[in-house]
């Protein structure tokens, strides 16, 4: 197996992570995951990876600003997703 074919297993295991039962969720997070995540370093990959074991109604307050993550690298990447999809490009981690 090349390594090109264990990420390409591990995307599709993120874009179904992906698939919520919010359509805004679905839209924000597959849209940052087909278009800033690859842009993304090992670290805040694997940081997405976790943010996605939030609960839908977590994840919704995240995304819409109601509330924080408790942690500081899931907040970086929370408000690097919520700036894309208001400007539709990826801002600094």
């Amino acid at each position: 197996m090349t390594s090109y074919h264990l990420q390409d297993e591990e995307i599709r295991r993120l874009r179904w992570q992906c698939r919520r039962g919010m359509l805004e969720l679905d839209v924000a997070l597959l849209r940052f995951l087909d278009e800033d995540f690859p842009t993304l370093d090992a670290a805040a990959q694997a940081t997405f990876s976790r943010l996605l074991e939030a609960q839908d109604q977590t994840l919704h307050g995240w995304l819409m600003g109601r509330t924080l993550p408790e942690e500081a690298d899931v907040q970086r990447l929370v408000a690097r997703i919520r700036a894309f999809g208001r400007e539709g490009q990826p801002s600094p981690v």
